[in-house]
Formats: C-alpha cells, structure tokens, sequence
C-alpha cells in the first residue's frame, strides 16, 4: 500500500515535469522551422534528430537540410555512412514520406499499367527531356516486364514556363496518355485547361530533391534519378 502511494507521488510530479519539456522542446522545433523558413523561403514539414549527433535532420519542401541544435549553423548534402556501403541516409530519410505525399496525387497520375503487374514506380517527367523520350518509347518493355509506370510532371523550365503549358495540356486532353505519346514524339498538344495541377506536381517533386528528368520513385519510396533500361529497373527494383 505505501508502495503505491510512492509511486503516485512519484509520477504525480513526473507527469508534469515530462509535459513541460515536452512543451520546451515543441517550442523550440517551432522556432527553427520558422527561423528557417523566413531565411531560405522554405516550408519545413518535420524537424527530428539526424544519424550525426549535434545535427537536427529538417524535412523541407525542398529536400533534407541539417542543422546544429542551437539553430546557429546549416548544412546542406548528403549524409553517407561509411560502415554501410556508403548508404545515402539523406535519401534514406526521404524514402517513407515520400510514399505518404505521393497518395494525394496519385488520382491526377497518368498511369500507363501492366497487364501482368508486379511493380509500381512513379516518374516524374518531361516532355521535352531526351531521356525521358527514351524511356517512353520504351514504355512497352517496361509494362511486359509487369512494371506500371505512373507519370507526374517536372517541368525542367519550372512553374511559370511555356514547357509548363505544353504539360499542363497533355494533362488536360481528352486522351492524356496518348497526348503524352505525341508530345514526347515532338507533336504539338492543343492547349487546353482543367483543375490538374501541374504546379502542384512540380513543388512535389522539388520537395523530393529532384533536379533532373526521369527521377524514378520506387515503391519503397527510394529514388532512382535518371534513365534506366526496362532490365536495369526491374533488377534495381527486386534488389530492394
């Protein structure tokens, strides 16, 4: 019985000590995000502690950033380690949200699915890029070998551009995946207008550190930048 009331006692003066450092800490994440955010014009979706001690890990609409715990000193790269084949924990960080932000929309992909579906990957494209041509002339390849291929827009010219337009209006035509067919053979698309966001599309894909066409999402979320030949994706996809 006096045990119990110890332990009452005990927690009753826990409990509130724990809220007030929890309120402390909240207090001071919402003031780096805010100081970071008036700084670089960025918005900061999570401030959580990094795989280096003394660094904040900071999840931004433009990728990760790093920052000291006293809010003094930024960094911004890549964090490798070394004890493990150099794995990329920067972009190990981005792979979870990433699934998480791509569900809202996934309703405005243009979806090209394989009959026999194995794997989803999500790219984002442009019209106008060369390898991304490549890749959807391939597009056949990729569906036989049960890989659907899901297309957000990037355009390489950013939001406002006249590569945005041309986007906005394969997104808008009657017949969407085929306007992506001609687009990407060079044809002109009819300009046309509808509620799919192509600039939404875009900011997605600034969020996820890309900075060229065709960035690959797999579905773990990890990105694969750049064009990979139908074999190539699925191996990287099944070493997973």
């Amino acid at each position: 019985m006096k045990l119990s009331k110890a332990f009452i006692l005990v927690a009753s003066l826990l409990v509130p000590a724990m809220a007030q450092a929890a309120s402390s800490s909240d207090n001071k994440d919402n003031e780096l995000k805010q100081k970071i955010s008036d700084m670089l014009g960025v918005e900061v979706s999570t401030i959580q502690p990094s795989p280096i001690s003394g660094l904040q890990q900071v999840l931004t609409d433009r990728g990760v950033l790093y920052i000291t715990e006293d809010g003094s000193k930024l960094i911004h790269g890549n964090v490798y380690d070394l004890n493990n084949r150099m794995k990329n924990l920067t972009e190990a960080a981005l792979a979870g949200p990433r699934i998480e932000m791509l569900k809202p929309l996934e309703k405005d992909m243009l979806v090209y699915k394989a009959k026999n579906e194995k794997h989803v990957v999500t790219v984002f494209t442009d019209v106008d890029c060369g390898y991304c041509r490549k890749l959807h002339n391939q597009m056949a390849e990729y569906n036989d070998l049960g890989i659907t291929v899901r297309y957000l827009a990037y355009p390489r010219a950013g939001i406002p551009s006249a590569n945005a337009d041309e986007m906005q209006a394969v997104w808008c035509a009657k017949d969407p995946l085929q306007a992506m067919t001609d687009a990407k053979a060079g044809k002109n698309i009819k300009a046309a207008s509808c509620d799919i966001d192509i600039a939404k599309q875009y900011r997605l894909g600034m969020s996820f550190g890309i900075n060229g066409t065709p960035a690959i999402i797999l579905e773990d979320g990890s990105m694969i930048p750049g064009y990979q030949p139908p074999e190539n994706l699925l191996q990287a996809i099944e070493s997973r």
